[in-house]
């Protein structure tokens, strides 16, 4: 039994490292009552070349189904989406599940921006821990770098002399292509995205109100943006996901919208073909 045997492995993973976690199986949604988190991942893989957009409604039809019946097993829940295109996702099990939108939040530009922050401190052979940034919006081809947010050692990059030779266009175009990159040369993306699922889960479950940027549904919190689930920096706790109102950059805002005006378009027209297909 292969959901057996991880099981397995992961206690000898977790034997090793010192850590005491009990570990289950199973195929039935209604064993996850009562949980704290459940992180939705099923879904049908991306393929080299296929844009992330390509799986939405097929993907939608897996994940309405579980969010409905995650709603009714564990309506406390905060109900963690990775499965892509994540924002639509988000947006789609929001509406099934009947949460709060507080509930409900995607992986999102979580990764996007780890990535960025990975680079820039290459780039400027420091830790990776002196530099903070955040990419927004889309998880995929719109994405918008927050250039304005970010700083190495507390210092506002654009500050620093050094950042007019930063090969901006190159280190954004790396990012975007990154999980097609890894797609193409392994199947799949693994470990980055665990880590940062599990960075996420972490901040939940230990309260720790950290600012994190994921797919959440704004209400008008960036430049009165709104009515979308979305990549934007959340306040992150026990009780969910918590959008941070920001004021930003005039190109930053004009490439949000534009970000924010194509996952709408890919939503309306999911849930529409799910209601029809219902």
């Amino acid at each position: 039994d292969f959901l057996a045997g991880c099981c397995r492995d992961l206690s000898d993973s977790f034997a090793a490292r010192g850590t005491d976690v009990r570990i289950s199986h199973s195929t039935n949604l209604r064993d996850a009552e009562g949980s704290d988190i459940v992180i939705c991942t099923a879904g049908v893989p991306r393929r080299p070349g296929q844009d992330r957009n390509d799986l939405a409604f097929e993907n939608a039809k897996i994940t309405a189904e579980t969010a409905e019946t995650i709603s009714q097993s564990s309506p406390d829940t905060i109900f963690f989406l990775v499965t892509n295109p994540v924002d639509v996702m988000t947006a789609v099990a929001l509406k099934y599940s009947g949460f709060k939108p507080r509930q409900v939040f995607g992986l999102g530009t979580h990764l996007d921006s780890m990535r960025l922050k990975s680079l820039i401190a290459r780039y400027f052979r420091v830790h990776v821990s002196e530099v903070h940034t955040r990419i927004i919006g889309e998880h995929g081809e719109s994405m918008v770098p927050l250039w304005s947010a970010t700083t190495i050692g507390g210092i506002r990059i654009s500050n620093l002399p050094t950042f007019s030779g930063l090969p901006v266009q190159e280190i954004i175009d790396t990012v975007r292509t990154s999980g097609e990159a890894i797609i193409r040369d392994k199947g799949s993306t693994v470990y980055g995205p665990g880590e940062a699922i599990a960075t996420l889960v972490q901040t939940i479950l230990g309260n720790e109100n950290r600012i994190l940027t994921v797919s959440s549904h704004i209400a008008g919190e960036v430049h009165g943006i709104g009515d979308v689930c979305i990549g934007v920096p959340a306040r992150i706790n026990r009780d969910g996901v918590f959008p941070v109102p920001l004021n930003l950059e005039v190109d930053e805002v004009a490439g949000f919208a534009e970000s924010v005006k194509k996952i709408r378009k890919v939503t309306a027209e999911v849930l529409e073909r799910l209601e029809e297909a219902r």
